[in-house]
């Protein structure tokens, strides 16, 4: 069996020049102002720095702007707090992105929760995840999202499918499940300290590793003609799952790197043009 590689990548580098038309059609419909995304970077940790500077980078590509906010990381919660007000009341800056994670005295979850649901495209809100799960009008989590739109593009069949997600965390696993659900899936949500774990990864349709583990998720437990979906990345560019030994078995993966991680940042641009859009007409 030859795999479907399911390439994050280069979905990400197509959606881009549609977005790129979109921006431009904004830009000329607000006498040149483009959409902005504002990224607040608490602290100075190296990679949270590098992931902020990432989406930066994205947000030129498709002729966007970003609004850099950078507070110290003796920043306390009432100050940060007071910073994102600032932006929801801001009619210029469309997102807002609260790079995680924050330093230990900040109340991380009051902070993500200050987000206006109209700004909130990075999908982190209590009150975005309940409408998501919903089915009510809401931005995604942006990288479950992501996988949402790759399993979509590669027309893999989700109604009626068994999935199977490994991890609970707020801004992946759980709201990954939940998409999934919505699709018809029939969905189980397992974690570290799951039982018979392998057994329960054995007969799913849809792995999703999202545990944030280094290839904790073997690949014997994984089933021939599974479609597998990695949502992982760790040093020695490795993700959750053991890929090198379903790379002839799966009916389809998720490279890594190449596969999820380009479309987190893909689906933040989108749903950043999403909210410019709904903006625009808001206004018109």
């Amino acid at each position: 069996m030859t795999a479907t590689i399911l390439d994050g990548k280069t979905l990400a580098q197509q959606t881009e020049e549609e977005l790129q038309s979109r921006v431009a059609a904004l830009k000329a419909a607000n006498n040149g102002k483009a959409p902005i995304l504002a990224t607040i970077l608490v602290g100075d940790d190296p990679a949270s720095a590098t992931y902020v500077r990432m989406k930066q980078n994205a947000c030129q590509r498709v002729g966007m702007e970003s609004m850099a906010v950078e507070m110290p990381a003796s920043t306390t919660t009432e100050e940060l707090l007071a910073r994102i007000e600032e932006l929801n009341a801001n009619p210029d800056c469309h997102g807002i992105l609260l790079q995680h994670p924050v330093p230990a005295q900040i109340d991380e979850r009051a902070c993500f929760d200050a987000i206006a649901l109209a700004k909130d495209v990075d999908g982190v809100t209590c009150l975005g995840f309940g409408r998501m799960a919903m089915g009510e009008d809401a931005y995604g989590s942006a990288t479950p999202q992501g996988i949402m739109r790759i399993l979509e593009h590669y027309k893999v069949p989700l109604a009626g499918r068994n999935a199977v997600v490994v991890g609970r965390s707020p801004i992946l696993g759980k709201p990954m499940a939940m998409m999934l659900l919505n699709a018809n899936a029939t969905v189980t949500i397992c974690h570290s300290r799951t039982a018979n774990l392998p057994d329960i990864i054995g007969r799913a349709d849809l792995v999703v590793g999202a545990v944030g583990r280094p290839e904790f998720i073997k690949g014997e437990w994984i089933r021939d003609g599974a479609v597998v979906v990695d949502a992982g990345y760790h040093p020695g560019r490795v993700g959750d799952i053991e890929l090198a030994s379903i790379a002839d078995r799966a009916a389809a993966y998720t490279p890594v790197p190449g596969g999820v991680g380009p479309m987190t940042i893909n689906t933040l641009m989108l749903q950043t043009v999403q909210a410019a859009e709904k903006a625009s007409t808001n206004t018109a």
